[in-house]
């Protein structure tokens, strides 16, 4: 324990020492030795924090559809959301290469649909492709954009425009956003599968039949309705991701001013595995979730400057300043 002390210490010195704000020069550099620096440490190689909240996620998950019935109905489905929602934060970190750095384990370890919706093959790729781009926020380029082109906006009519303003909004983006997701992902798939692509086909056909034995075991022995399942836990873990994102990128001529650090209290650290550091999380993708706080602790100073000053004391300030105000641009100017 007193090794993995002083291999975090140094750690945190090491990144403390550079001076990472004033260039992407010296952040690439910054890259390069935290991640070369903490993969030597006990924490990183045995990953033993991931795997932690990898085993408290599953024994919690199945441990309230067990009880589901002496919890009561309403209960269950409620911690059940809020686990849901842990696990697709899980979900985001096995995507990035942890627990392992075997892509397929990991797979193995984050298909469950316990979250409902969202294969993880087709989360995967479009998560790394958000991650590839170098137009982030671009909506014909970046497949999590939560911005419209001119073109689309044209094309919408009076009802699409009043859910996509809507959507802008803290309240509209986290209550109606998971559909325009469910519906964009949907879509997605169909146009390369009319295309003659059929890759996804089989990643579907694999997570509708896990579905299936899901919603089967929690209707026969935990007495929870498949409709209870999909609208009282799927969706509303959605609607609990949600919050995160909201304004998580904005548009910025500079792409190292599009994303943000959201400072938020713990619960919300622990919920989204640190992903509200998220301007340090787009900087250094591969370091692990229990890392992010120190790395941006360790420069805070210096990622505010990179990030425009893009940084939040938390999600309420979002409620506060955007509960039912609508966010500005709405229309991505390059697009």
């Amino acid at each position: 324990m007193e090794r993995n002390d002083e291999r975090l210490d140094a750690f945190k010195t090491a990144v403390t020492h550079r001076c990472g704000g004033e260039s992407s020069a010296y952040f690439d550099a910054l890259q390069r030795e935290t991640l070369h620096s903490f993969r030597r440490s006990w924490t990183w190689r045995t990953e033993w924090p991931t795997w932690l909240v990898l085993g408290a996620i599953y024994m919690s998950w199945f441990s309230i559809a067990i009880h589901a019935r002496s919890l009561g109905l309403p209960v269950a489905v409620l911690l059940l959301a809020i686990v849901s929602a842990w696990y697709m934060s899980l979900q985001h970190e096995l995507i990035h290469g942890h627990p392992t750095p075997l892509a397929w384990i990991n797979a193995l370890l984050g298909f469950a649909p316990l979250a409902v919706w969202f294969p993880y093959e087709i989360y995967r790729r479009s998560h790394l492709a958000h991650h590839a781009t170098s137009e982030l926020t671009h909506p014909h380029l970046d497949p999590e954009s939560l911005f419209v082109s001119a073109t689309k906006w044209q094309q919408a009519n009076r009802f699409v425009r009043m859910l996509i303003v809507a959507r802008t909004t803290f309240v509209g983006h986290v209550l109606i956003g998971p559909a325009f997701s469910l519906a964009a992902t949907a879509q997605g798939s169909w146009r390369r599968i009319s295309k003659g692509d059929f890759a996804e086909v089989s990643v579907w056909i694999v997570h509708l039949l896990a579905l299936a034995k899901l919603v089967a075991w929690l209707k026969l022995s935990c007495g929870i309705p498949v409709s209870l399942f999909t609208g009282g836990v799927g969706y509303p873990a959605l609607c609990i991701s949600s919050i995160r994102s909201f304004r998580e990128h904005r548009y910025h001529p500079d792409p190292a001013c599009r994303t943000v650090v959201n400072r938020a209290a713990l619960p919300w650290r622990l919920l989204f595995l640190n992903n509200n550091f998220h301007a340090v999380h787009h900087h250094l993708p591969g370091v692990p979730w229990y890392a992010l706080g120190v790395v941006y602790r360790g420069r805070a100073d210096d990622y505010r400057r990179r990030s425009g000053e893009y940084v939040v004391d938390g999600y309420q300030q979002w409620l506060r300043q955007f509960a039912l105000k609508p966010r500005s641009p709405l229309i991505h100017p390059s697009a």
